[in-house]
């Protein structure tokens, strides 16, 4: 199966600075590949070049098969949901999401898309009277508009409320039955950990760790957390934090759980704010993020 978006070796730079460096990744048909780290790892510089909104300074890009500079190939097949859409404020949701729709080059309804976003009841009201999140699901609406092969959803729930973002991933999730593949970026990351097939760690411009959820965390110990009261003493192998708290990492979690509680019950201490969990997506941008300070400081 050929990939929808094929990046191999991309590298992009402003000046001297090289904002991505050699970053290869695929993303198959009927994917939901999530593209996440923090402010300055490189994820919209790649967005940027996935787009077709700059050509990239090293390796190669391919959506669809096609250079996404060439914008007649490849812009009518793809749907892009941008942090600000940039609509006129004088007209309507109909007449934006009309006016999206023709220049996408693809067919489909106003009132059908309208409804599937939740602003049906909305379609003859002006963008300036639309809230922030009625105005995302705008911004989403212009994205799925004719059912592209591709959607492209950068930061797509900012600014909704729960309802809202139930309702989008439930269009994403009909989309994705009928074949449409999905890049997202996002810095929600459970939302990411929840929808994703898979994900890319972004850190320093550089591609760090990709996989499913789990080959991604199953790489940390899991994590127990609690607090004591004054004066109780701690079991062996816990760290405590600066806050106070007390943290055990484990690669065994139920056999480390029951040895905790069972210890507690023995020595008639009890366990405050107790916390068990598998490692999540944060625990590893933090661990790489910490890898490279640490190696910073030994390079100096």
């Amino acid at each position: 199966m050929n990939p929808v978006i094929k990046l191999d070796r991309l590298s992009v730079r402003y000046g001297r600075f090289q904002a991505v460096r050699d970053v290869s990744l695929n993303v198959l048909q009927g994917e939901l590949y999530a593209l996440l780290g923090g402010n300055g790892a490189g994820k919209t510089s790649t967005l940027e070049t996935i787009e077709g909104h700059r050509a990239a300074d090293g390796g190669s890009v391919r959506v669809l098969g096609e250079d996404p500079r060439h914008r007649r190939a490849v812009r009518p097949r793809t749907g892009i949901m941008l942090q600000n859409g940039g609509f006129s404020p004088e007209l309507s949701a109909r007449e934006s999401v009309e006016l999206f729709g023709a220049l996408s080059g693809r067919k489909d309804d106003a009132s059908r898309v309208l409804d599937a976003v939740g602003l049906g009841h909305r379609a003859r009201t002006q963008v300036s009277q639309l809230s922030g999140g009625e105005q995302r699901r705008l911004d989403f609406a212009t994205a799925i508009w004719g059912a592209p092969e591709l959607i492209i959803l950068d930061e797509p729930t900012t600014g909704l409320d729960v309802n809202a973002r139930d309702d989008l991933w439930s269009v994403v999730d009909e989309l994705r039955s009928e074949g449409t593949t999905f890049m997202l970026t996002t810095h929600y990351l459970e939302e990411a950990q929840q929808h994703a097939d898979r994900i890319g760690l972004m850190h320093g411009g550089r591609l760090r760790s990709e996989g499913t959820v789990h080959e991604i965390t199953s790489a940390l110990p899991a994590r127990i957390s609690f607090t004591l009261a004054a004066g109780d003493p701690a079991p062996s192998g816990a760290e405590q934090t600066l806050d106070g708290a007390f943290v055990i990492r484990t690669t065994h979690l139920q056999t480390t759980l029951h040895g905790l509680l069972g210890w507690a019950s023995d020595n008639d201490v009890e366990l405050h704010a107790l916390e068990a969990g598998s490692p999540r997506l944060d625990d590893v941008l933090r661990s790489i993020a910490e890898e490279d300070t640490g190696r910073e400081k030994e390079t100096r």
